[in-house]
């Protein structure tokens, strides 16, 4: 299977109808991402069922910018809509293979409430009326 290139304007539609979606951020002049590049169309044809796709950051500086993206290349994983894999640095064959073998294993309901619960202590301890929130007599 080819990958897919992903712009600012098919990221969101591209991410939104379908449930696996890997994401090579590369760029023409890095050496370790054109080494990578067939490491990943390699799992692309091995892994027909999932969304193989790529952002060349020089061309989408944007949305390289909204990701974060520092260091390339960088792998991200994002299942259902919600990201949960990213990082830096080309992973070798087996590497890649395992990676994707462990993200789909992922109960995404049991991550989605992870993310639920941690942003319920964040807002939690953002609201200043706990025993940390420096009030006297507190």
């Amino acid at each position: 299977m080819t990958t897919v290139e992903l712009t600012k304007e098919n990221f969101d539609q591209t991410v939104s109808e379908n449930p696996f979606v890997l994401i090579d951020f590369w760029a023409g002049w890095c050496r370790p991402c054109l080494q990578f590049a067939p490491v990943y169309e390699k799992a692309s044809e091995a892994h027909p069922d999932l969304l193989f796709a790529k952002v060349d950051t020089e061309a989408q500086q944007e949305l390289a910018g909204a990701f974060q993206i520092t260091s390339i290349p960088t792998l991200m994983i994002v299942r259902d809509q919600v990201a949960i894999f990213s990082q830096p640095g080309a992973l070798p064959e087996a590497a890649l293979t395992d990676l994707i073998t462990q993200a789909r294993a992922l109960d995404m309901d049991e991550v989605r409430a992870k993310i639920a619960a941690s942003q319920q202590d964040s807002q939690g301890r953002q609201g200043g009326d706990g025993p940390d929130s420096g009030t006297p007599g507190a």
